[in-house]
């Protein structure tokens, strides 16, 4: 174990659970931001952190950038259309696209982390995002990466562990660590329970079954 304070930047959802999980037993310290930012399901994310963060007695800051559910444009959006169904893939997928989300999110976190002390930002993206999310890229992650520690005089920098992996890999990974993943949110519509239709569902339902491990989820079908 590491003696650093790091910062992960935490949705809820299995992949940032998984980073979660992973930094508490790489690092001394870890400290969890959330965003709230006007998608549809930001409600049950932002409720799963915080219940994550109550659970493992993890600090957790919630930033408000209502700016992009007003100004921005996608289905992930309350402003935006319906939440498409079937394969998380790119022609699938790219109406959930928010402009630069991930860029605006990093920077909040990387001004977080230097006022905080912490030595490193944390970012749950994986392969399976690639495609899809301009802002979830190994290039993106290693440009951004070098100005939060330009910006910062060395002093922050993004890590980026899982950025390699498959999400079944990750939920795996999680497994191991012992992450409950029935406190987890995925579901793009915001529910009562996952649709078990739209895209990130079904990546949800693949990942469990990809890495061998029961899937906790409640679904609506």
């Amino acid at each position: 174990m590491t003696d650093q304070h790091v910062l992960v930047v935490f949705s809820g959802g299995m992949d940032s659970s998984v980073a979660l999980w992973w930094a508490r037993r790489e690092f001394s310290a870890v400290s969890a931001v959330s965003f709230s930012y006007g998608s549809k399901h930001n409600a049950r994310e932002l409720a799963a952190a915080d219940a994550i963060c109550r659970k493992l007695n993890v600090p957790h800051v919630e930033i408000p950038l209502g700016f992009i559910g007003k100004y921005f444009h996608s289905s992930l959006l309350q402003s935006g259309g319906d939440i498409p169904e079937g394969a998380y893939n790119e022609a699938n997928m790219a109406s959930t696209v928010v402009p630069f989300r991930n860029g605006i999110m990093l920077a909040a976190a990387a001004g977080l982390a230097e006022d905080s002390g912490c030595s490193a930002v944390i970012l749950g993206n994986h392969t399976g995002d690639h495609a899809i999310y301009p802002d979830c890229r190994p290039e993106f992650i290693d440009g951004m990466g070098r100005a939060i520690e330009a910006g910062t005089g060395g002093r922050v920098r993004l890590l980026s562990p899982f950025c390699s992996m498959t999400k079944g890999q990750i939920a795996a990974l999680g497994a191991s660590l012992g992450v409950d993943f029935s406190l987890t949110w995925s579901c793009y519509n915001g529910r009562e329970k996952h649709c078990g239709k739209c895209g990130t569902c079904r990546e949800r339902i693949e990942a469990f079954r990809e890495a061998g491990i029961p899937d906790p989820t409640e679904y609506e079908d």
